[in-house]
């Protein structure tokens, strides 16, 4: 059986409440334009998000997805409302959100280690720590024999896995994965989504899924469905991996 709730009051992504808490958004809102063409793409979203939550977002184009994931990653400031990071940590430890973008979004002139050591030189780090890191969130999904490639050489599924392992790299509190199978075959979207489970398990964080696929928003215990900007959570009461 489901539950249903609207995000009217603050809620929890999942039922265990005595998870450490991740994130926490009060009202959230964000419009874009002025006047009569204002758009507001996401309308007072209200969610407290816990490190083993596992969430679908799901919902029409247009619906506000990709803003709310931009939202949570830092990417876009919120109109109105509030983001909370829980606990707040020194800008030295791990960093709170990382996003796997719709696509390939892989730097096309660099290869595969370079790609995925990058976040982590720009973030400060020394380059053979970040070398020593992206070379292991590489192997940890299946793709070091990859590093000296470029991206031109790499099949989708290939190119998916390591966008993830740069995001992986930096181990985030919250992993963010916007539409990341929506150009992949079922088979190989399975295996991402494999892959993003063991990773959020392994680094115990979050993790939220934009997707249009039913299949892959079932493998997820709770949904997030938007529609309008406004956000409704129904939650299993069963992982369905």
């Amino acid at each position: 059986m489901n539950n249903v709730r609207n995000t009217d009051l603050p809620v929890r992504a999942e039922s265990d409440v005595d998870e450490p808490t991740v994130v926490r958004t009060e009202h959230l809102t964000r419009c874009f334009g002025t006047g009569t063409g204002t758009v507001v793409a996401v309308r007072g979203v209200t969610v407290t998000v816990a490190c083993h939550d596992r969430i679908a977002l799901t919902g029409p184009s247009g619906s506000g997805k990709s803003t709310l994931l931009h939202l949570l990653a830092g990417l876009d400031e919120p109109t109105s409302g509030t983001m909370s990071w829980l606990p707040a940590e020194p800008s030295t430890a791990r960093p709170a959100a990382g996003l796997v973008f719709q696509g390939r979004s892989l730097v096309p002139n660099l290869d595969v280690i370079e790609n995925v050591r990058l976040p982590l030189l720009f973030a400060g780090h020394p380059e053979r720590e970040a070398t020593a890191c992206a070379r292991e969130a590489l192997a940890r999904l299946g793709v070091d024999a990859l590093s000296e490639a470029l991206p031109d050489a790499l099949s989708g599924g290939q190119a998916q896995r390591v966008a993830i392992a740069r995001v992986l790299a930096s181990a985030p509190r919250l992993i963010l994965a916007d539409e990341p199978t929506g150009q992949l075959d079922h088979a190989t979207a399975a295996l991402v989504i494999d892959v993003l489970l063991r990773a959020a398990d392994e680094l115990s964080a979050a993790l939220i899924v934009s997707t249009h696929d039913p299949v892959i928003a079932r493998r997820l215990p709770t949904e997030w469905a938007m529609r309008d900007g406004r956000l409704r959570i129904t939650t299993s009461d069963e992982n369905q991996r």
